[in-house]
């Protein structure tokens, strides 16, 4: 029988060694992994669980996955006033709505106003959760909340923009006809102010130029107006980034020139 080993110091409990134990010895014994536990958990159970320090979001979203009855409760705890749950819970809905995105789609609506939350963390999590939802989007919500969705690319958090710039690919495999729209928003990232302390700054808008190459080179080939795209992307190459230049170059070599 595993169990918990004491620190010889202020006998504090070294439980992540024991539960990753545990977690081994449950995949040998059942070949399937810890989360045949969260059958048995109670709602309760789950937020405590995921509110401890180690527990591996991978776990409990397979488990919501084979369990869907655990979703809404996984919901509610965006909400708990302990960080580490909502920040938790926030993580294995990500992780469910890249697997599952269909058993999420129904609180759509939900992340739709997390786009508000003054909670960065919370915020960006849904960014991300709504673009994997793009998939299963059988209502059109995601091209009702597009303006609102790109409206941070003009900043003045450069993360959020970030986060939202690497979303868009997404979103544009899933709706190809939305590429061309989707470029000329990521293009917006060159007049964007970013403060940092406070201030403007240049330096995060290069950062957040980078991350707009990237995504452009994902979704190339879904655009049709090519053109302002090369553009845009010529520029960089006077970018006062080293990586943003690089990052340009290599573009321009495999999509060609605006010329």
């Amino acid at each position: 029988m595993l169990t918990p080993r004491m620190d010889n110091m202020g006998g504090r409990l070294f439980i992540a060694n024991y539960q990753n134990r545990v977690n081994k010895r449950l995949r040998s014994v059942t070949g399937r992994g810890p989360w045949v536990m969260l059958r048995h958990m109670t709602n309760r159970d789950l937020l405590a669980q995921i509110g401890e320090k180690g527990t591996d979001p991978e776990v409990i979203a397979q488990g919501a996955i084979e369990r869907p009855a655990l979703i809404p409760e996984l919901i509610a705890g965006l909400g708990a006033r302990q960080a580490r749950t909502k920040y938790g819970c926030e993580k294995v809905l990500r992780r469910i709505s890249e697997k599952k995105p269909a058993l999420v789609y129904p609180y759509f609506d939900t992340f739709a106003e997390l786009l508000q939350e003054p909670n960065n963390i919370l915020r960006w999590g849904a960014i991300m959760i709504l673009a994997n939802l793009a998939s299963v989007d059988s209502r059109g919500k995601i091209e009702e909340l597009f303006s609102k969705y790109c409206a941070f690319i003009a900043g003045p958090v450069m993360i959020t923009a970030a986060n939202v710039i690497g979303s868009l690919p997404r979103i544009a495999k899933a709706r190809p006809e939305m590429a061309e729209r989707i470029s000329r928003e990521i293009i917006k990232v060159e007049t964007a102010t970013y403060e940092l302390h406070g201030c403007p700054s240049p330096e995060c808008r290069n950062v957040a130029i980078g991350h707009a190459v990237a995504a452009l080179g994902e979704i190339f080939e879904s655009i049709e107006k090519k053109k302002p795209v090369l553009e845009f992307v010529t520029r960089q190459l006077k970018n006062g980034r080293a990586s943003v230049r690089k990052a340009a170059a290599v573009f321009l070599t495999k999509h060609g020139t605006a010329g």
